[in-house]
């Protein structure tokens, strides 16, 4: 299926099992305005209905440079506040939805594009990408909810080192604190997130499902509340139909076994 615009900011790409969508102001570096949530958010629900995981990308030479300040700064506190919630409320589609997110990430990923990203479950940086969250600069707070998704991906220390003093991280950098989980070759993000998501689509729904939703919110129980939650949750998914048919083809070794990496 070729790409096709959403409301002009987001082009949609169905391939295979896999939705491509691509943030498209780059004139703008991808800046987000009110408008650039709603398409990404009619974009994300589209690829709910079709998809069986989706990459996330930036058309241009950025990925996202963050907030549309020339937009923001005319908002009241309450208007400031709604927005900031909506983006809470989409960025939450992408996080806990019921496929996996992969994000190919190159050139500025600053801010809410920052922000954005970590809201996918997989961040692929290629080696031009940096990342920096310059709110303290600006005289503003992060409002897409970075307080709570980056701060625990690099731990709040290194969050508040980025806000404070305006620090610029590489794609090294970003994959050391776990705000990238891989680091390839400029221009070859979306290829190497595109395989991923093939990986992913791969999987039993109902596995991919537990991972993105059960993992992150057994995270933030205390240790026993977590291991109770758990056990229910491996014993729903293990019971399912396409549980029991992977399982028998392994057991009659119908699949391949896990091998280290390089070995023949």
């Amino acid at each position: 299926m070729a790409a096709q615009p959403a409301e002009g900011f987001v082009t949609y790409e169905l391939k295979g099992n896999v939705a491509h969508v691509g943030l498209n102001r780059p004139a703008k570096r991808n800046a987000i305005s009110d408008a650039f949530v709603e398409a990404i958010a009619a974009a994300v629900a589209r690829a709910e209905t079709e998809a069986k995981a989706a990459v996330l990308f930036g058309h241009g030479n950025h990925f996202c440079a963050g907030l549309d300040l020339a937009e923001h700064v005319t908002k009241t506190a309450i208007e400031g506040v709604r927005g900031s919630r909506r983006w809470h409320a989409v960025f939450s589609g992408i996080e806990h939805g019921t496929i996996p997110w992969i994000s190919a990430l190159h050139g500025a990923v600053i801010g809410g594009g920052l922000e954005l990203a970590a809201s996918t479950h997989i961040r692929v940086a290629d080696k031009t990408a940096f990342f920096a969250l310059p709110e303290g600069q600006r005289g503003i707070f992060v409002g897409g909810g970075g307080s709570v998704r980056v701060a625990r991906l690099t731990g709040v220390a290194r969050m508040t080192d980025m806000m404070l003093t305006g620090r610029v991280a590489s794609a090294e950098e970003a994959e050391r604190w776990n705000l990238a989980q891989y680091v390839v070759d400029a221009g070859t993000a979306l290829d190497k997130a595109h395989q991923l998501a093939e990986a992913a689509a791969s999987n039993a729904e109902i596995s991919n499902y537990a991972v993105i939703n059960a993992l992150p919110r057994i995270q933030d129980m205390a240790k026993e509340d977590g291991l109770f939650v758990e056990s229910f949750i491996s014993s729903f998914t293990a019971t399912s139909p396409e549980a029991e048919q992977r399982l028998r083809a392994f057991l009659e070794k119908r699949v391949a076994r896990v091998k280290a990496p390089g070995s023949a």
